[in-house]
C-alpha cells in the first residue's frame, strides 16, 4: 500500500520522508498528547469472545474453512485461474498508448498516470509483499480495484474519496490531491508475521509502539481491547513506526490534519468490521491513506479494506482455535508470505524462489472468494478476448476523453 498517487505529486508534498532518521522514528523518547492508553493491568485482559466485535451476532453469516478449501464454486473457477497463470496483468504502459497521459509510475501493485487533472491508476496482478514483488496472480487487480470501489461506495457516510470513475475492470481515476506521507494502520489483534506487525514487535520486547501503552501478558492472535492506530511513514523504502506526536513535529501534518485523518481511520476500520462479521469475517487490521483536495478536504485514497492491505480471518472458528492456541482460519495472503518467510530470507535475497503455481492459484481463488464474501455478488471474469492491455488503453482513453 502506499503506491498510489503519493509519488504523482511531489511539488504538493513537500517532504522528503527518507532522510528522516529511522532511529528516531523507532523507539521514542517520549509520549506526546495523542497517546493512547489501553487502561487494563497486565495478565488481566478479557475474555476473547465474538460478543466483544463491534457487530450483532445473529446477523452474522457463517462461513467454513471448507467453502474456502472445496467448494463447487473453487472448482468452477480452478481451470480459469489455471489458465490465465501466464496470461496476467504484470505491467502497463498506457502513457503510449493513451493520449494525454503525461508520465508513468510504477508502484508495487498499481501503474499510476498522471492525467493532468486526474490520476489513472491500473490496478495490476503483481504480488507484493516485504517491500517487493513476490509473483503475479492471475484475476487479483480486478478484485482489488472492484474490492475497493465496492468499500468507497459504502463509506461514503464517514468521509470522502478520491474516485472520479471506473471505465474498466482494472482501472480507477482519481482527483489528483496532495497525499499525506503517512500511513494509517489501525489494529484490533495482537498478530502479525513482518518485522513491523504488532505480535512481532511484541514478542520482541516493545510495550510502546507508535504512541500506544501495551501491557505485558498479550499473545499471538488476542483481541486488543479497544482498536488502536499504529502510523507509519516511509524510510528508504521501508514502513517505519512513527507516534502522532512525531508526525507533527516532522511537518508531515498538522494537528488538525492528523486529528481528523486519525478519527476517519478508526471510524472506517470499525465499520468495516461490522460489515465483514455480518459477512462471517473478522478484519483484523488494515491501512488507510489520505489526501488534500484542493479546496482543503481530506479525501480517502489508495485501497480500502482489500486483501492487500488488510488482514481477515474467519469469524465463527476464531475463538476456539485461539483457546486451543491454533492459529486462526484465515483468507489472506498470510500463507504465501509464510512460504517465502520458511524457504529464503526475503528481505535480503537478491533472488527469490518462484511461488509454486498451485500456491499462486490458491491465492487467485482467496481473492475472489473474499470479493464475494464480502460483497455478496458474484465475480466476473473478463469475457473478451481482446488482449487486456488493449481494452483498458480503449476504455482509458474514451473515459478520459469525456472528462475533458
Amino acid at each position: 500500500m502506499g503506491d498510489c498517487m503519493r509519488s504523482l505529486t511531489p511539488l504538493k508534498t513537500p517532504f522528503h520522508i527518507n532522510k528522516i532518521p529511522t532511529s528516531k522514528l523507532l523507539f521514542p523518547s517520549s509520549l506526546s498528547s495523542f497517546q493512547t492508553k489501553l487502561c487494563f493491568e497486565p495478565n488481566n485482559y478479557p475474555k476473547i469472545s465474538l460478543s466483544v466485535l463491534p457487530s450483532q451476532n445473529q446477523n452474522q453469516q457463517k462461513l467454513s474453512l471448507d467453502a474456502l478449501v472445496s467448494s463447487n464454486r473453487k472448482e468452477q473457477l480452478l481451470g480459469d485461474i489455471q489458465a490465465s497463470l501466464s496470461n496476467c496483468l504484470s505491467e502497463t504502459n498506457l502513457h503510449l498508448s493513451v493520449p494525454g497521459l503525461r508520465s508513468k509510475t510504477r508502484g508495487k501493485v498499481r501503474d499510476i498516470y498522471d492525467g493532468g487533472d486526474y490520476l489513472v491508476l491500473v490496478t495490476t496482478d503483481r504480488q507484493s509483499a516485504f517491500d517487493r514483488i513476490l509473483a503475479s496472480i492471475p484475476f487479483k487487480g480486478q478484485v482489488l480495484n472492484e474490492t475497493s470501489l465496492w468499500w468507497f461506495d459504502q463509506t461514503r457516510h464517514i468521509t470522502p474519496n478520491a474516485v472520479v470513475s471506473s471505465p474498466d475492470k482494472n482501472v480507477t481515476i482519481a482527483k489528483k490531491c496532495s497525499v499525506f506521507p503517512v500511513e494509517f494502520v489501525v489494529r484490533g489483534f495482537v498478530t502479525g508475521s513482518t518485522d513491523t506487525s504488532l505480535w512481532t514487535v511484541y514478542n520482541n520486547g516493545v510495550r510502546n509502539y507508535c504512541g500506544n501503552a501495551l501491557p505485558d501478558g498479550l499473545v499471538k492472535n488476542q483481541k486488543l481491547p479497544a482498536n488502536i492506530l499504529t502510523p507509519t511513514t516511509k524510510a528508504e523504502d521501508h514502513d517505519v513506526p512513527v507516534t502522532p506526536d512525531e508526525i507533527i513535529k516532522l511537518g508531515l501534518m498538522t494537528e488538525a490534519e492528523f486529528d481528523e485523518a486519525s478519527r476517519k481511520a478508526l471510524s472506517l476500520f470499525e465499520y468495516g468490521q461490522r460489515v465483514a462479521l455480518e459477512h462471517g469475517l473478522i478484519l483484523v487490521d488494515t491501512k488507510y491513506e489520505f489526501g488534500k483536495d484542493s479546496d482543503g478536504s481530506i479525501l480517502l485514497i489508495d485501497e480500502v479494506h482489500t486483501p492487500d492491505s488488510s488482514r481477515y480471518w474467519i469469524a465463527h472458528s476464531y475463538e476456539e482455535r485461539f483457546q486451543n492456541g491454533l492459529e486462526p482460519e484465515n483468507i489472506d495472503k498470510e500463507f504465501l508470505r509464510l512460504w517465502f518467510r520458511d524457504h529464503c530470507n526475503p528481505y535480503e535475497d537478491e533472488v527469490l524462489p518462484a511461488a509454486p503455481e498451485e500456491l499462486i492459484s490458491e491465492l487467485a481463488w482467496r481473492y475472489i472468494f473474499l470479493y464475494e464474501a464480502i460483497t455478496k455478488s458474484r465475480f466476473e471474469l473478463p469475457l473478451t478476448e481482446e488482449p487486456i492491455h488493449d481494452r483498458i488503453s480503449r476504455n482509458v482513453s474514451s473515459a478520459l476523453s469525456a472528462l475533458l
